[in-house]
């Protein structure tokens, strides 16, 4: 009886991902960053720094690095920031050097940053970066979400939800759009837009090289 040997494919070197999501306040692009990063030990958050003062139970190099404004300025005149926004009075901006040697390694980063971040990131990687636009089901469910988080005072939420409509008229500017009415489904469709993108043939380094012992051995 002859039994089939199976083997593992060599790897390809693989150049990694950009993944960036956008959506207005309160439409669950945290919530969606948090499954995704919980889920999949190939994508990593980056960590970007900022001048707005810590929430409760945020960690500093953790959830973001909190900054001076003086130290800020002095990363984006230095040209250390990839890219940089300033939202409701707080400036936030992403460290160039980790971003640009993890994707080097081939692995993938995950940003949770508004439109103006993803048109900065757009103009410098656009051939590493997917951009995604998380949209709420509707303005009622927004408005509903930011008051449940009780994060932020009445008049904050009123300027967020003011805000809400000038930020979805980026949404055309994206490469995906997720309507998040269902968190399983929005999960699952960002895990196969990420899945996906890992395959594309410009990304495979190795891959012109495995075709080439391929074909050798045939």
């Amino acid at each position: 009886m002859n039994s089939a040997v199976t083997t593992s494919p060599p790897p390809i070197a693989r150049r990694g991902v950009l993944l960036v999501l956008s959506s207005p306040s309160g439409a669950g692009k945290t919530t969606l960053s948090r499954a995704l990063l919980e889920g999949d030990p190939g994508i990593r958050l980056s960590i970007s720094v900022t001048t707005r003062t810590p929430r409760p139970g945020e960690v500093d190099g953790k959830d973001y690095i909190f900054v001076d404004r003086a130290r800020f300025d002095a990363m984006r005149a230095k040209g250390d920031l990839l890219e940089w926004a300033t939202v409701f009075g707080n400036s936030y901006g992403t460290p160039r050097a980790p971003v640009e040697a993890a994707i080097a390694r081939g692995e993938d980063v995950l940003f949770d940053i508004d439109w103006q971040g993803a048109q900065q990131l757009s103009e410098k990687m656009a051939g590493d970066l997917v951009r995604v636009f998380i949209l709420p089901p509707s303005g009622s469910v927004l408005e509903t979400r930011l008051k449940g988080r009780a994060q932020d005072p009445p008049e904050v939420v009123a300027k967020r939800m003011a805000e809400a409509s000038a930020e979805i008229s980026h949404w055309a500017e994206y490469d995906y759009v997720i309507v998040n009415a269902d968190l399983a489904v929005s999960i699952e469709g960002l895990r196969s837009i990420l899945a996906a993108e890992r395959l594309k043939r410009e990304r495979l380094l190795g891959l012109s090289q495995f075709v080439r012992d391929l074909q050798t051995g045939l």
